[in-house]
């Protein structure tokens, strides 16, 4: 007998998009918000600069926002997404306030505002310092916790979307028990977060791994703008480490940090004479990579020790920490840094309800391509897009909650197998493939190799229907990696975070 659950809305991703989204809803729409690991994990609760956003300001203002998200983005964004996002960008400031997000303040009440690379004002919301996305998903959680509507599920994996033509009518689940589950909804919201985990280095957890967007590929929906992957110019440098890397904030350079080569040299006037370290990520993380290959190095540094111990200290608490545990006092030492995979900025796309290509389907967030950040994102406008996109998904499904009804579907006849194989060798090979062939700098011999590898994998793993989550997730990487490496061969000419050496 095959479980069946049945939500008015099914939310998969237990970030920022997923529960913002849930928590506006309507109180009398039934949520079931499915995470396939801990609500505390996801790359929400490790964003460390802070959220975008121009509050209560001047229209002028606001149209600096915009045009700077234009100009980081190689002005090929939508300009009507991208105009949603700006002017829309208060109002869900305030909203958060209401639902009890404690943003910095100071001594008389006001926000605290700060700069980060590509903006032209300081428009950067913060808390806790460095350590915004874990108070904001903290204080998020409190209102979902206390949502009556809202039953959440973790370690809950969703793996295939069920539709009848073009029309989403649920998800099949592998549950607690290591289960199938069939979860209907009449409106489905994908949240899923990104694509770190097909690289060797990233600032993400290494559970994204583009789950969201490869389910929805493999259901037919339109997938746009994968080549844009953004690499952070200063994760932090740790010699022989792999894995997540601990991210030193664009907030530091907004604070007037430099960048120097191992000789000790600043160099960003050479790629970037007006904006120097405060150029959008793209072109710092280039210039980063291109200094590496001249100097014979694998980092560079990054230089706040014009600022004393004390703001330091009180600016960036976590950083701070951090570097004193590997025996660097930011105040005296460089800190080494060196390029990471960090977010990608095209994914499922959407219109600016966050309509995906299929019925009754929804993506919001990192796997969503709304087409706000073009080629390359502004700093910041990650948590600002999650919310805005967020809230406009939310008051449309308010809108049509009342012809919510049964949902009827025959449910498919999947055979899966349990063994326990090791998929361990495919997952190393595929980051190795995407941080040496599609990394910050590409070439078609080497997209053409690692298609090649990538393909080879999808090939052998579609040869079985493994049921778990390890197996689910390794084709997710392979599916995802496959998608990168296509649309960066497609692209011939560079643009933002898409860089051909040919």
């Amino acid at each position: 007998m095959k479980e069946i659950k049945q939500f008015d809305v099914v939310i998969l991703g237990g970030g920022l998009a997923g529960i913002y989204t849930a928590l506006n809803l309507d109180k009398s729409i039934h949520v079931g918000l499915f995470i396939k690991d801990r609500i505390e994990r996801g790359s929400s609760n490790l964003a460390q600069g802070g959220i975008a956003a121009e509050v209560c300001s001047t229209p002028e203002l606001i149209e600096q926002h915009y045009e700077d998200t234009l100009r980081a983005g190689g002005y090929i964004n939508n300009p009507e997404a991208t105009r949603v996002l700006v002017d829309e960008a208060s109002e869900n400031i305030l909203n958060m306030l209401s639902l009890g997000v404690e943003f910095d303040k100071d001594e008389n009440g006001n926000l605290f505002r700060t700069l980060e690379g590509g903006h032209r004002s300081r428009r950067i919301l913060h808390a806790g310092g460095d350590d915004t996305g874990a108070h904001i998903m903290r204080d998020l959680r409190k209102k979902v916790a206390l949502a009556s509507n809202i039953d959440v599920f973790e370690d809950e994996m969703a793996i295939e979307i069920l539709e009848n033509n073009n029309k989403a009518l649920g998800v099949i689940v592998i549950n607690q028990k290591n289960e199938e589950l069939y979860v209907l909804a009449n409106k489905i919201v994908l949240a899923t977060g990104g694509i770190g985990g097909v690289y060797k280095n990233t600032t993400n957890e290494k559970i994204a791994c583009g789950d969201g967007i490869a389910m929805a590929y493999r259901s037919g929906v339109k997938i746009e703008n994968m080549e844009f992957v953004q690499f952070h110019p200063t994760g932090f440098y740790e010699e022989d480490k792999t894995g997540q890397a601990f991210l030193i904030s664009e907030a530091v350079r907004g604070e007037g940090a430099i960048l120097r080569n191992i000789k000790g040299e600043r160099f960003m006037s050479k790629y970037d004479a007006e904006r120097m370290e405060l150029a959008p990520r793209d072109v710092v993380s280039q210039a980063i990579y291109r200094e590496m290959f001249d100097t014979w190095s694998d980092h560079v540094y990054l230089d706040i020790t014009s600022k004393d111990k004390e703001f330091l200290m009180h600016r960036f608490p976590t950083i701070y920490k951090h570097c004193m545990e590997h025996g660097i006092d930011m105040s005296k030492d460089f800190i080494p840094v060196c390029p990471v995979e960090h977010f990608l900025c095209g994914g499922i796309d959407t219109d600016i309800n966050g309509h995906t290509s299929m019925e009754n389907l929804y993506a919001v967030g990192e796997c969503a391509n709304t087409g706000v950040h073009g080629a390359n994102r502004l700093a910041s406008n990650s948590l600002l897009e999650c919310v805005v996109f967020g809230k406009r998904i939310a008051d449309e499904i308010n809108s049509l909650a009342s012809s919510f009804g049964k949902i009827d579907i025959v449910l498919p006849d999947l055979t899966f197998t349990h063994e326990p194989y090791n998929f361990k060798d495919i997952r190393v090979d595929i980051r190795d493939t995407m941080s040496k062939y599609v990394f910050i700098v590409r070439k078609k011999e080497g997209l053409m190799l690692a298609k090649k590898i990538i393909a080879t994998h999808i090939k052998n793993l579609k040869k079985i229907k493994v049921f778990s989550r390890y197996y689910y997730e390794t084709l997710n990487m392979a599916e995802t990696s496959m998608l990168i490496i296509d649309a960066a061969l497609k692209r011939e000419k560079s643009i933002g975070c898409h860089f051909r050496l040919d």
